[in-house]
């Protein structure tokens, strides 16, 4: 009798934990977080004009299943990634959609001009894989300026249904 209580406390503590790990294995950034978090860091990185903080793989710009990546409209380049720090330093128009092959920035200037100019931000979608993962899958991500600087700040999310244009609705709410 003793013995079988013992197996069901141990069965229930094993099926919980292996129904958390489940749940944190499946938690999704969402738009409304890419966005608040892009904005944040646009505003962090304005004031302090500090890149570092962007390259670190542990820290507050990377969180479930996506992270914060700089680019230098200046220098056209990546300034700034977290989890690929060999896209650091690389042209902007280098920078390939993972199942097409084919620049997700073919036209640096005018990509730069376009997110500079708007007030509150952009969107584009191409293919990469995700956090821990080998196949692409489709991304869609967030862009803004952060001002007084030469850096736009951007983040995603996955996902196979959302529209840029729906997006780009919550992303022009205050």
């Amino acid at each position: 009798m003793k013995s079988s209580k013992i197996f069901a406390i141990v069965a229930a503590a094993l099926v919980s934990v292996a129904l958390c790990a489940v749940t944190v294995g499946q938690e999704h950034a969402t738009a409304q977080e890419v966005v608040a978090k892009v904005r944040e860091a646009a505003l962090t990185l304005s004031k302090t004009g500090d890149l570092a903080q962007f390259k670190q793989k542990e820290g507050p710009w990377v969180w479930k299943d996506t992270y914060i990546f700089v680019q230098d409209c200046d220098k056209k380049i990546m300034a700034a990634h977290p989890v690929r720090p060999d896209l650091i330093g690389l042209d902007i128009a280098a920078v390939k959609d993972a199942k097409s092959g084919k620049s997700i920035f073919p036209d640096p200037v005018a990509y730069c001009k376009s997110v500079q100019e708007s007030r509150s931000g952009t969107w584009n979608e191409y293919w990469w894989p995700k956090l821990g993962e080998k196949e692409p899958s489709r991304k869609i991500a967030f862009h803004l300026s952060a001002k007084g600087t030469p850096y736009i700040v951007s983040a995603g999310v996955y996902d196979d249904k959302a529209t840029i244009k729906e997006l780009s609705k919550l992303s022009s709410e205050k």
